[in-house]
């Protein structure tokens, strides 16, 4: 299994390279007011693409975060309804 994710990812880093080498030609990106930023489409797309992947790493680990944070409160719910156990809690121990 290691050698097979160890060539899907030689295959993806040469087919990305082999994009970066063939898409080097300057693209113009125009902006409002008569702004302009020439850059080559190889980093236009990596621009794009770490500001997608950002995105969604940040949006995975909030929703994640607003799991957790319901299941505490549900939690803390039913702690505190009043024919809950006494448990202690294990973080103190």
């Amino acid at each position: 299994m290691y050698y097979l994710m160890w060539i899907i990812k030689a295959a993806l880093f040469l087919l990305i390279l082999s994009f970066a080498l063939v898409n080097t030609d300057p693209v113009t990106v125009r902006y409002y007011l008569g702004y302009q930023w020439q850059a080559p489409l190889v980093l236009l797309v990596a621009v794009c693409l770490g500001a997608l992947v950002g995105l969604l790493v940040g949006l995975f680990h909030t929703l994640r975060l607003r799991r957790q944070v319901a299941a505490l409160k549900r939690e803390l719910r039913v702690q505190q309804s009043p024919d809950a156990p006494l448990i202690p809690p294990t973080d103190l121990l």
